[in-house]
């Protein structure tokens, strides 16, 4: 009986949280209704004339919509493989650092980017890449001309990038470092002992002991390989740049809330939903199979 009441306990903690959930995401699923009808606003969801598969084919024959998916596609896998490898490498870098209280200075500069909005860093990458922005006066010392590089395509996803790096590398550092500190440092004395150097014991002990947080990190990721960042994107595009950064989110906003085409809109947002939820399958499953992560 004890026991039975710790767990009311518990139960009742998590029903604050199980009731915002099911208001704020399980009760406005109904909304997919929308995705297989002709949507009038105004009426109720229930009452509007239904269309069947008419969205998704109209969706198909959109001119925009291969580049739309292709933009999210190839922004979402480039900002993964930069937030893998780059957190890696600075962790390793930051683990050989021997000054403790320069290590933690350096991690809470890093780290301090992950709290900031990206309307603040809109902002601030706007005032950077502007024509009279730093870049372009570095530029200028060197003959460059000024260019606005938040209006150019052939710049624009290398910004995403690398600001979207800028931002999370910090945060993510932290997991590998916590993995590094899980490594016996018996294991660096023993290969010291035989004569081993740094590049030795990095390619030896440090790198296959943080393998399976690296296997596991990689597969966990491709469950939002279609979530390109849309609080990033709004802040940062415009017209000119379409062709190169308009990704899912921002389209559906655009089609669904500006030119209230709510039917459509809704198709694009299921189907995106639906792949996800198959890649986050997958996703799970490959992290079983190669670094024995389970949540059941």
């Amino acid at each position: 009986m004890k026991n039975k009441k710790t767990y009311l306990h518990y139960h009742a903690m998590l029903l604050p949280g199980m009731i915002l959930l099911i208001i704020f995401s399980v009760l406005p699923m109904l909304g997919i209704a929308i995705a297989f009808q002709d949507f009038i606003p105004g009426k109720s969801v229930w009452k509007q004339e239904w269309s069947g598969f008419d969205n998704f084919d109209f969706m198909f024959h959109l001119k925009d919509i291969r580049s739309v998916f292709m933009n999210t596609l190839i922004i979402a896998v480039l900002k993964t493989i930069a937030n893998l490898i780059v957190p890696i490498v600075f962790a390793l870098l930051l683990h050989e650092v021997r000054l403790s209280w320069f290590k933690r200075w350096v991690q809470t500069i890093v780290y301090l980017p992950h709290f900031m909005s990206w309307v603040i860093l809109s902002g601030v990458l706007a005032s950077i890449f502007s024509l009279d922005g730093v870049v372009n006066q570095l530029f200028g010392l060197f003959g460059f001309e000024g260019r606005i590089f938040l209006a150019d395509n052939t710049w624009f996803r290398g910004i995403l990038v690398g600001s979207d790096v800028w931002k999370e590398f910090g945060f993510n550092t932290i997991v590998y470092l916590a993995a590094l500190t899980a490594i016996n440092p018996a294991l660096y004395e023993a290969v010291a002992i035989d004569g081993a150097g740094r590049m030795q014991r990095l390619l030896h002990i440090t790198l296959p002991g943080i393998a399976p947080t690296i296997v596991l990190l990689s597969t966990l990721s491709l469950g939002n390989i279609l979530n390109a960042g849309f609080d990033q994107v709004f802040n940062l595009y415009n017209p000119l740049v379409y062709s190169s950064s308009d990704i899912i989110d921002t389209y559906v906003y655009r089609i669904g809330l500006l030119e209230q085409q709510y039917g459509l809109a809704t198709a694009v947002g299921l189907l995106k939903s639906v792949v996800s939820i198959i890649l986050i399958i997958v996703s799970y499953l490959l992290a079983a199979r190669f670094a024995k992560y389970r949540i059941f």
